[in-house]
């Protein structure tokens, strides 16, 4: 991932991390996924519209809201079939388009 992401307060966007990429092992399995947005009072400006199903170790997650000028970490928490526990974030900087 990486970089920063830029999103209008209007717009309901999807993000999605590939952890079949450089991080999934052979025949492991994504078994639990959870996306959380920091600053942790920031949830009420933005906010998690909907999650979707892992697909071939690639998680989505929709994400509306958010004030202008304002930076947001998007973080996606997954644990595996082998027990390992990782994170990827993201940066959403929330700009009038």
């Amino acid at each position: 991932m990486g970089g920063q992401f830029l999103k209008d307060p209007n717009a309901v966007i999807d993000y999605a991390v590939d952890w079949s990429v450089n991080y999934l092992l052979a025949g492991e399995l994504i078994t639990a996924s959870n996306w959380f947005i920091l600053p942790q009072g920031a949830v009420a400006d933005l906010s998690i519209d909907h999650v979707v199903p892992t697909v071939a170790g690639v998680t989505t997650v929709f994400v509306t809201g958010g004030i202008a000028g304002r930076v947001y970490q998007l973080t996606n928490r997954i644990t595996t079939d082998q027990g390992r526990i990782d994170d990827r974030s993201l940066s959403i900087r929330i700009e009038e388009k």
